[in-house]
């Protein structure tokens, strides 16, 4: 049998394009149209690295660039969007939610299997008191609880046993978060947090899987099994497999042939007359991403796809480091051109190096096309000018 195939341009196209990255980025970046850049997108992820601005607020610019960090913050206490957890903390729409219970039972079985392991003893006995004491005094931060408890000093995973409580109680969905003070959670009950028309809602395991594998595939516009079942990291791999065979008996997905960077060949899933469909055209405009944008969390899949290798480099020792503790990818049309290191420093960006990648010549005119976004990003970093290292075109 002979099966469809698709250009690894056109599956870039159509991949960039299902995530923001193919056209001219353009749009208000707040109210509905925030809230549908992050249905479309599926869910946005959350970190706390701030070299020049956090991961979400550079996710959402980078697809609005008339974006800034107060508008998430409104979709948050609007009820619009919810936080909680994929691979990592994320924000989701809303309604997500009902699917999201079976998240909550999947994360309080692993937890309970592997926690007692991983954090200092006491936590488990701790969540009755830190319960009962958000529901008596209303919400709160990990810095109010623990009185008396000894502090974490082994890094950001060494919790004190209320902060484990608090963890454990939002991963599991007891708790929520109502809102953020800097970038620290505040915690209050689920049933205080989320409106009632989602709260009340409910979904069998069934329909939460093929919401799940059905909203992935219309993200990724093609993918294998396992890609799919780890967009939201919700679905099991006997599921997603079940999946896929029933989707594909029913004729609603199909099997076809996508080309890769290297030009091998991947056998994917995707939806009926996906190698038919026009191909999307991509701006050429150049664009500083975030190291946790979507179109790149899945690094295996961007080196098949694009031929770009990056890597997160924060806990490598500073002597091998290749790039840089926090480096920014950049990309242009359908391509990544290069990655870069930058920070912001005294109310400057300062930019240390840009590496270009194989083949890409930094002639003139890309050159400035990448300091005009370097500029436009500078803005959102808060920065009022940018700053160059002598020699920062690496060749």
């Amino acid at each position: 049998m002979i099966l469809p195939r698709l250009s690894n341009a056109a599956a870039r196209a159509h991949f960039l394009d299902r995530h923001g990255l193919a056209g001219a980025p353009a749009g208000p970046g707040r109210g509905d149209d925030l809230s549908e850049v992050i249905r479309a997108l599926g869910f946005v992820q959350v970190d706390s690295v701030n070299t020049l601005a956090r991961a979400h607020d550079l996710i959402l610019w980078s697809r609005r660039p008339r974006y800034r960090p107060p508008q998430l913050d409104r979709l948050l206490a609007g009820r619009r969007v919810f936080e909680h957890w994929t691979h990592d903390a994320a924000v989701l729409p809303i309604e997500a939610f009902p699917h999201w219970r079976l998240k909550f039972d999947r994360d309080r079985a692993h937890l309970d299997r592997r926690w007692p392991n991983w954090r200092r003893e006491g936590w488990h006995h701790r969540m009755d008191d830190v319960l009962k004491r958000i529901a008596a005094h209303g919400p709160l931060t990990s810095a109010e609880v623990g009185e008396g408890e000894e502090k974490g000093r082994g890094g950001w995973w060494d919790w004190h046993p209320s902060k484990t409580a608090l963890e454990y109680l939002w991963r599991s969905g007891e708790l929520s978060i109502t809102r953020r003070e800097g970038f620290r959670k505040v915690y209050d009950l689920t049933e205080r947090v989320i409106p009632p028309e989602w709260l009340d809602r409910r979904a069998e395991p069934g329909e939460t899987v093929d919401w799940a594998m059905a909203g992935a595939l219309d993200r990724l516009g093609f993918a294998t099994t396992a890609e799919l079942r780890a967009f939201h990291d919700l679905v099991t791999p006997a599921e997603a497999k079940a999946w896929a065979e029933a989707a594909l008996a029913e004729g609603r997905i199909v099997e076809m042939e996508v080309e890769t960077a290297e030009g091998g060949v991947r056998r994917c899933l995707a939806r009926p007359g996906l190698a038919e469909a026009p191909v999307p055209e991509a701006a050429g405009r150049v664009r500083v991403l975030s190291p946790f944008d979507p179109a790149l969390r899945d690094r295996a899949r961007a080196e098949r796809l694009f031929d770009f290798r990056y890597r997160i480099e924060i806990f490598v020792p500073a002597e091998r480091r290749r790039y840089g503790y926090y480096v920014f990818p950049v990309w242009e049309g359908l391509r990544a051109i290069g990655r870069i290191d930058m920070k912001r420093e005294e109310g400057c960006l300062a930019v240390r190096a840009f590496w270009p990648e194989r083949g890409v010549g930094m002639g003139q005119a890309r050159r400035r096309r990448l300091v005009a976004e370097l500029e436009r990003v500078a803005r959102l970093g808060g920065c009022g000018d940018l700053r160059f290292e002598a020699g920062w075109v690496r060749g």
